[in-house]
């Protein structure tokens, strides 16, 4: 277990000023143990992100902060638990980009992503890479269109595509794209991300559109063949390849990773649970343990978090409803 040693006298620096505004109930804040609740299965890359900022944020608010994974229903479970929660800042939610879709997916889910929690901090953001087999004879995004138009022209289907699952932010991206492009790609879905590599990796399918992270160890080798990414700038883990925005301006569809209180929470407990993530995020161990996965690390301001979730939801929700998508 990686231990975390902070400056004390860093950390009143960073932080006194701000606590001495506070309300006197903010300041008392916390008072006992806080609660994360991560909504899928330990392990995952959401649950992964969670741990490495979770010491450091215990050690910034001086109260052990435990994460509770509660898994069920893609996310959907964990996510009505913490909805339910008191709004006082003693219960917060770590989530990732299915809880701006799910609402749009599931039925069951019940729950408005914008109005029914406070956005706290965007933590990172995780571009996604459009990739091929290599036996695909196409080398960028202009050529790899001609080829799947050609192919759909002549059987009447679209070129395989394989995802992470029918909801997953790998079989949306592949929908945006194919929206984007006016392209016949054919999803095949898999269960995970992982078997959805294998299944390229073992040419039972084309292409798929998936996380720079778990694609990255594929395209270095040569086992397959990155045509674009999603971000709208070229990221430094995958420098040579260009954004897919430099052939359909305004194409972005990034995976990402924040924190949300229910609604209701006082502004005061935000902001300090904001100030305490901004200060774990800058320690050099936590940026570069996140780097290493993929991750941009981002540390926004409550307002910026909560306009890019009324971006999120507004673009992925208009796609769901065009294409009828459901998953109850």
């Amino acid at each position: 277990m990686m231990i975390f040693v902070f400056s004390r006298k860093f950390l009143l620096a960073t932080l006194s000023s701000f606590v001495c505004a506070l309300p006197l109930y903010a300041q008392d804040y916390p008072a006992r143990p806080v609660h994360v609740i991560v909504p899928i299965t330990p392990g995952g890359a959401l649950d992964t992100t969670a741990r490495m900022v979770v010491p450091g944020l215990s050690q910034a608010i001086g109260q052990p902060v435990v994460v509770d994974n509660r898994v069920g229903a893609g996310g959907v479970m964990g996510t009505r638990q913490a909805l339910q929660a008191a709004p006082d800042g003693y219960t917060l939610l770590m989530i990732f980009d299915s809880f701006a879709t799910n609402p749009y997916l599931y039925k069951t889910a019940q729950y408005d992503p914008v109005k029914d929690f406070v956005p706290i901090m965007l933590i990172s953001r995780s571009p996604q890479v459009l990739l091929l087999h290599p036996d695909v004879p196409a080398r960028n995004i202009k050529d790899f269109l001609s080829l799947a138009r050609s192919a759909s022209t002549k059987d009447g289907t679209g070129m395989d595509f394989a995802t992470a699952g029918p909801g997953t932010s790998s079989r949306l991206s592949l929908e945006l794209f194919k929206q984007a492009a006016q392209v016949d790609l054919t999803a095949v879905h898999y269960k995970g991300g992982n078997p959805a590599i294998s299944g390229l990796l073992g040419g039972q399918v084309k292409g798929m559109i998936v996380q720079v992270s778990v694609a990255m160890p594929h395209v270095k080798r040569g086992k397959l063949i990155a045509l674009g990414v999603s971000s709208a700038k070229r990221t430094p883990l995958l420098p040579d390849v260009p954004p897919i925005a430099d052939t359909f301006p305004g194409f972005e569809a990034q995976g990402w990773t924040g924190i949300l209180a229910p609604a209701a929470t006082p502004r005061s407990i935000i902001d300090k649970l904001n100030a305490a993530l901004k200060y774990t995020l800058a320690q050099p161990d936590v940026k570069a343990r996140l780097e290493a996965q993929g991750s941009e690390v981002v540390g926004s301001t409550p307002e910026v978090f909560g306009t890019w979730l009324r971006g999120e939801s507004e673009k992925w929700s208009r796609i769901i409803r065009n294409l009828k998508l459901t998953l109850d």
